[in-house]
């Protein structure tokens, strides 16, 4: 509700002055056509990012130098601080580099920033950058009509850059004519209250516009044109650096705890770089002065002056902070600990349904199968899938295929929230319903859903290890290293998609032939995936290293697989006794189970890894 009362607010006041000033609407259209050029760049370098970026980022971060020389280098290319540090955060939510690697790309993103103000100075204000404008968006466009996803990536690229320089010329087009009929400069204030207040509001108009980028442009303009004074437009760079950083603050809150302390170290440090900034303004402004005069920057020469100034600044805050990076991250590992999200409550486990042996296991039954749903969201977000996807009949393979990145998981998080708890509840009910001396059939399916409970943990266990490596290997750009990671996520979705079509089927048309089925079909495909590995191993285009990890995910991924069955079965037992003594002398066992498979894949080996490709739909 707030939001929304803030934005009526921002529109009403951006309708008065569009309706009262034509040069405030070239301004205001500058800076919509400078944002909407952020964000395409911004959306054509995400289509690079489903491997590129994330492989460069693990590469370059094992060292603090390399994490600060990372941020600085991608921010300058991309010219988005934004991206960088969101997909920052993902890769510490997902605990795939550290909490000081990640502070150290943000103190590199906060320095690479900087080369915007460089451009815009230097040369956006120099040169009629609107005639490069043009040729920009007309190749984007072109490009963007393309079919090819990087040839589209490349156009929203090119039209970036094309709206960021038209964005410029209308800027300083109307902060020309501004002066003609307004003088800003006439409300400067001098001395240390003018740079708070001038602080605050280049914060505030940060945090309105979400770009750091955008103000700097505004900063830079209007100082063009004598609108704002020099050192009042120093202080405004400095709450430009402060709300970038509530703006990441914001986006970082949103992700889990290893985000969050990374959005807190981002705070922290563009609060210290401030603090230093305006404490000792005059002094950083002397150190300007005197590297402008090295440089060649002309003494009038303010807004290469603001540019150094904004650079100098925030290099400040890297050699204060960098020689503690280590002890700010475990600082922030040891006293960041947000309140636990609420525990999963038992539903259907309640004192009442330990009067009789039947209320007994079917409140248990139940909420087994609670515990089973729960796994079973927690492994489709592990595979990168929307749940509702598998349990649709859209093409699995066609969905792995689509898959552009690993999404982050705190498996941990989750595990503790949606599936311990709930299994220590079905523990202690098992516990107590056995005190009330329970016998015969009775017990073997109290046994059996007990071991389903065990097995569906099991499961997810697995499937934390599995993550970790899918986000590592699975969005490789090596065909060879990709397609059997695709298998591996295509195989456990599709046993998901029929394990659950199963459980809707009605209790007595299910028997434990269909499960075993399933088996046989998850021992066929492991067999195929090691043989297929062996032969690419013996062709040598797999390096050994790799295909060791990839057969431990195999591994992992069978476990997972062989667990959920498991546990379905248990789920789907017969009611009567009768029923199921029939339905375990039909039941194959593990060995029949592996001698099938192994003679279905002796007898027809190509025939074998078509089935594991049709598998995928």
């Amino acid at each position: 509700m707030t939001r929304r009362i803030l934005l009526t607010i921002l529109f009403m006041g951006l309708g008065y002055g569009l309706w009262l000033s034509p040069s405030f609407k070239e301004i205001a259209a500058g800076v919509a056509l400078f944002l909407f050029g952020m964000l395409s760049l911004e959306r054509g370098f995400r289509s690079f990012t489903g491997g590129t970026l994330e492989r460069v980022l693990r590469a370059s971060t094992n060292r603090l130098w390399k994490s600060i020389s990372f941020g600085i280098v991608s921010t300058t290319l991309m010219q988005s601080s934004t991206l960088v540090s969101l997909v920052t955060i993902s890769f510490v939510s997902a605990e795939m580099i550290t909490l000081a690697a990640g502070i150290g790309v943000i103190m590199g993103a906060n320095l690479g920033t900087t080369t915007g103000a460089w451009l815009i100075a230097g040369l956006g204000l120099r040169v009629d950058i609107a005639a490069y404008a043009m040729p920009a968006l007309v190749f984007g466009v072109v490009l963007l009509l393309q079919d090819s996803r990087t040839l589209k990536g490349l156009g929203y690229i090119a039209m970036g850059v094309g709206f960021l320089f038209l964005g410029i010329a209308y800027m300083k087009s109307g902060f020309d004519a501004f002066t003609q009929v307004f003088d800003l400069s006439a409300y400067a204030i001098p001395g240390f209250a003018g740079v708070l207040i001038y602080t605050g509001i280049g914060m505030a108009v940060t945090v309105i516009m979400q770009s750091s980028h955008a103000t700097l442009l505004v900063i830079i303009t209007a100082l063009a044109t004598n609108q704002i004074s020099y050192d009042n437009a120093l202080a405004l760079a400095i709450g430009a650096n402060l709300g970038s950083a509530v703006t990441t603050a914001i986006g970082g809150m949103t992700a889990d705890l290893g985000g969050k302390r990374l959005a807190i170290a981002h705070v922290f440090f563009n609060l210290l770089s401030a603090v230093v900034a305006i404490s000792l303004i005059h002094q950083v402004a002397w150190t300007v002065d005197y590297l402008a005069a090295l440089i060649g920057i002309g003494a009038d020469d303010h807004l290469l002056k603001l540019a150094l100034f904004h650079t100098l600044f925030n290099l400040l805050g890297v050699i204060l902070i960098a020689p503690f990076t280590f002890q700010l991250a475990a600082a922030l590992e040891r006293y960041v600990r947000f309140a636990p999200k609420p525990m999963e409550q038992p539903r259907y486990l309640y004192a009442g349904a330990l009067e009789t042996p039947g209320t007994a296991i079917s409140a248990l039954r139940k909420e087994v199968g609670r515990l089973y749903d729960n796994a079973y969201d927690l492994i489709a977000r592990g595979l990168s899938l929307e749940r509702a996807l598998i349990d649709s009949d859209q093409s699995i393979k066609d969905a792995v295929r689509a898959t552009q990145r690993i999404m982050p998981l705190d498996v941990d998080d989750v595990y503790e929230r949606k599936i311990k708890s709930l299994h220590s509840a079905i523990i202690a009910f098992i516990s107590e319903t056995q005190g009330r001396g329970l016998e015969g059939a009775s017990a073997e399916q109290l046994y059996e859903l007990q071991q389903a409970s065990r097995n569906i943990v099991a499961a997810v266990k697995g499937m934390k290890h599995l993550h970790k490596n899918l986000s590592r290997h699975a969005m490789s750009a090596s065909p060879v290293v990709r397609e059997p990671y695709d298998r591996i996520r295509a195989q456990i979705a599709k046993l998901l998609r029929e394990i659950q079509q199963i459980r809707t089927q009605e209790a007595e048309t299910v028997t434990s032939l269909s499960l075993d089925a399933l088996k046989l079909s998850l021992e066929t495909s492991s067999q195929q995936f090691t043989a297929d590995l062996n032969e690419r191993l013996r062709g040598q285009r797999l390096a050994p290293t790799v295909a060791t990890s990839m057969m431990n995910d195999e591994a992992y991924s069978f476990e997972i697989g062989e667990r959920l069955i498991e546990a379905a079965k248990a789920l789907l037992q017969p009611g009567s006794v009768h029923d199921e003594a029939v339905e375990n002398m039909l039941a194959l066992d593990d060995e029949d189970i592996a001698q099938i498979a192994e003679r279905q894949s002796h007898a027809n080996p190509q025939g074998a890894h078509h089935g594991l490709q049709e598998t995928t739909r």
